[in-house]
């Protein structure tokens, strides 16, 4: 470990650094998520554990290089539904000092469940990617590559912690979207949760309009209806636990719903064709200046000893966007 500069007059934050042996991870449920991050750090050189209830998701994972066992330490990654999250780890032999994360598509609930039993060792994540498919006949390694990763940056998570559960994001592929539980079920109701509810709706209603209209369907219906065909119960708890922020960012798709549909597709080709150049920056291992990374439509796509690179949006954000440091990084 070594020293680095902290916010505050606190104690000085002792920060993993990246050129020690990284900590092993254990993955608990071996399903698509958890199964393709296990193949996938395995694929990268890290030792890597897991356990699933599932005899078959047991013999898939090891058969990809998985340690299957009970006994998990370093960071230990829950990628189990959010029914299970609080009861996931029973039966477990856990080490008591091993940071625990997880991959539930909701963060405020979890971090409430998680956040009381575990403290200062949770750090919530929840990763952009995932198919309508799921099991452990599902599982991809390259699932994460190119992924957003959001990992959850609260007034109380340690950063040292936070900062190996980074990592294990990157040596998947992922980039990290430094973020708080509540930003981020804000954020992902209006762009996963209710996309969700419209798939729904869309399939519910070809379907009244019957076999003629199904029978025409082509891409844009198989576009806009491909997430409902994942479980419905996986559904259900996603939207039940986010229900505030999901209702309320359902209510600004019904206004523009209401708007005259000229200016409305005008808007929205404007949104989905906009501009995605990126550029390079340097952020200093503090809460704010990462927060403030992500609230700007930044990651972090790079672990260093002192700070992290990552990238922002360029669309005119000036460098100060971030603040406490962010600076240009490399091309």
């Amino acid at each position: 470990m070594a020293d680095a500069a902290g916010p505050g007059t606190g104690p000085t934050p002792r920060f993993p650094v990246p050129a020690m042996p990284a900590p092993p991870v254990g993955v608990v449920g071996l399903g698509q998520l958890g199964g393709s991050l296990a193949a996938a750090l395995v694929a990268a050189g890290r030792p890597v554990a897991g356990w699933d209830v599932d005899p078959a998701a047991r013999d898939a994972a090891a058969a990809r290089g998985v340690r299957i066992t009970r006994e998990l330490s370093g960071v230990v990654v829950l990628a189990v539904p959010l029914p299970l999250m609080a009861t996931a780890l029973d039966g477990l032999d856990v080490d008591p000092d091993a940071t625990v994360t997880d991959l539930g598509s909701v963060k405020r609930p979890v971090l409430e469940q998680l956040g009381r039993a575990l403290g200062s060792r949770y750090v919530g994540g929840h990763p952009m990617c995932g198919t309508e498919r799921s099991g452990h006949a599902a599982v991809d390694a390259g699932l994460f590559t190119g992924a957003r990763w959001a990992l959850c940056l609260e007034p109380g998570t340690e950063l040292p912690r936070w900062l190996r559960v980074a990592e294990v994001a990157l040596a998947a592929g992922a980039e990290v979207v430094p973020v708080t539980a509540a930003e981020h079920d804000d954020a992902v109701a209006a762009v996963s949760h209710v996309p969700h509810l419209l798939a729904a709706a869309l399939a519910a209603a070809a379907g009244r309009a019957g076999p003629l209209a199904l029978a025409l369907a082509a891409g844009s219906f198989r576009d806009g209806t491909r997430v409902i065909g994942s479980d419905p119960a996986f559904v259900r708890a996603m939207v039940d636990g986010n229900a505030g922020p999901t209702a309320a960012a359902l209510a600004r798709v019904q206004e523009q719903l209401a708007r005259p549909w000229a200016e409305l597709v005008a808007d929205g080709h404007a949104v989905a064709t906009r501009p995605r150049g990126r550029r390079a920056v340097r952020v200093p291992l503090d809460r704010a200046a990462l927060l403030a990374l992500g609230r700007a439509g930044g990651a972090v796509t790079r672990r260093l000893a002192a700070f992290v690179e990552g990238r922002l949006p360029d669309d005119g954000l000036p460098d100060d966007a971030v603040p406490d440091g962010g600076v240009p990084g490399p091309a």
